[in-house]
């Protein structure tokens, strides 16, 4: 080897050193782009106008500041001009490291596989290193490569990023989101590399899921929300409170949108303890102000208001102002911690149990083709599917546990509910009373006109 290769080997390395450093500063850049907001740069810039550095120096500062809110407005095009200049750094760093080896007369396999490891390794230290040492001075950062990350950006390949998000976010919404994202990404990197037992796992990716979910996909519906006229009597409300197991129940006017308010059993029960005779008061005298909530509030936000305002229930309502469920707080900690249960719920039954009368203890959620086979008759009925479905029709309101009703010569009785919600869960069906001498005469006639 003389002296000319030699000379080229040691410039094709000190290359790599500097495209090394490039990569580097690409990946800080990267850092400080996904965690400066425009709010930053704004604070920044008001700082540098007002306080006492030279004309020029000021000037300087300025126009940097001005091509990093440029590259801010462009966040995502600014992260690709970034990444697309890394990544072609380390694959020139392979390459140049793999053609000055060469150069000492090593075999051409040796050359290739000296090259990858070296893209590899600068790679993985640009990523993990230079990321984590400029946490602390993004802005600074920053501020000194904007111009060329600025100019770096109108040469780089066009490429049509997110177009369909087109909403300008706020500077809270955007530290928010960056924010949650960081939080994200931490989290899961501490999962998978086995920190936490699975539960704690679930536990928090949860809590993150929490800012993307809607209060509408966790209430109650209106449909299965459980609620009595303002005109109930306390001692009506006790015995009501105490067959469905619900201790919040909203107060509804001449429909059930018309919500006036919420009762507390707990102030039923302070007011009839000690004076029986109040128990004939109608429930409107001690309800109080419900916490209404639109539909479309995140999870995260709703739990928070419920927290700070000391309300356990809330009624959700709807674009157009009308009643579209109830929410609980332990709704939102359901999100969290999974299904949670006291020592009175109850688990609800799978399989149809024959009685000794004859009749059938179904679940609620049993069809009515499985009700019509128990009892071989024809329901014809189109506008429900389940057992549940049916008593709701013929009482005209959600069932509670004694719920009772008569419907297509069958007696329906709503006889257990189960899981926090109280739903019911088991309908005990026979045979109307009617039903059955009809059925008996009909015998009676057709066995004497046989005879």
């Amino acid at each position: 080897m003389n002296t000319a290769s030699l000379i080229v080997a040691i410039c094709l390395y000190v290359v790599s050193a500097g495209l090394l450093w490039f990569s580097l500063i690409m990946a800080a850049n990267e850092s400080a782009i996904a965690r400066v907001t425009r709010s930053n740069l704004n604070n920044l810039m008001l700082d540098v106008r007002t306080n006492e550095d030279s004309e020029f120096l000021r000037r300087k500062t300025i126009a940097r500041i001005r091509h990093a809110q440029n590259v801010i407005l462009q966040r995502q095009r600014a992260v690709m001009t970034c990444t697309f200049s890394r990544v072609m750094s380390n694959i020139l760093i392979g390459a140049l490291v793999a053609i000055a080896t060469g150069v000492f007369g090593v075999a051409i396999w040796a050359e290739v596989l000296i090259g990858i490891v070296v893209a590899v390794i600068s790679a993985t230290i640009a990523v993990l290193i230079s990321p984590r040492s400029s946490n602390q001075r993004s802005v600074n950062v920053l501020l000194q490569y904007a111009p060329f990350i600025d100019r770096a950006m109108h040469i780089m390949p066009r490429v049509d990023i997110e177009r369909t998000q087109q909403v300008t976010l706020s500077d809270d919404e955007e530290l928010e989101k960056i924010h949650h994202d960081q939080a994200r990404a931490t989290i899961d990197r501490l999962i998978e590399a086995h920190l936490f037992d699975p539960e704690i796992s679930e536990m928090l990716r949860n809590v993150l899921i929490l800012t993307d979910t809607l209060t509408r996909e966790i209430m109650v519906p209106r449909t299965d929300m459980f609620s009595l006229e303002r005109t109930t009597t306390l001692n009506d409300m006790l015995k009501d409170c105490s067959r469905s197991g619900f201790s919040r129940v909203p107060v509804t006017g001449e429909s059930v949108d018309d919500l006036v308010g919420i009762a507390y059993l707990k102030d039923v029960v302070r007011a009839t303890a000690f004076n029986p005779a109040a128990g004939e008061r109608a429930i409107e005298t001690i309800m109080r102000e419900p916490m209404l909530v639109p539909e479309s509030k995140p999870v995260d936000d709703l739990f928070h208001d419920m927290q700070t305002k000391r309300q356990h229930v809330a009624i959700v309502v709807d674009e157009y102002g009308g009643i579209a469920g109830l929410v609980t707080i332990e709704d939102a900690l359901e999100q969290i911690v999974g299904e949670m249960e006291d020592e009175h719920d109850r688990v609800q039954r799978h399989e149809p149990e024959r009685m000794e009368d004859g009749g059938w203890k179904v679940p609620a959620r049993t069809s009515i083709t499985d009700i019509e086979e128990l009892f071989e008759i024809d329901l014809d009925e189109d506008d429900v599917d389940t057992a549940y479905g049916l008593l709701t029709k013929a009482l005209g309101r959600v069932p509670i546990v004694g719920s009772h009703a008569q419907t297509r010569g069958l007696d329906l009785i709503a006889v257990d509910s189960a899981g926090r919600r109280k739903k019911v869960s088991t309908i005990e069906i026979r045979r109307s009373a009617d039903t059955i001498k009809s059925e008996n005469k009909e015998s009676y006639d057709s066995s004497s006109q046989e005879s």
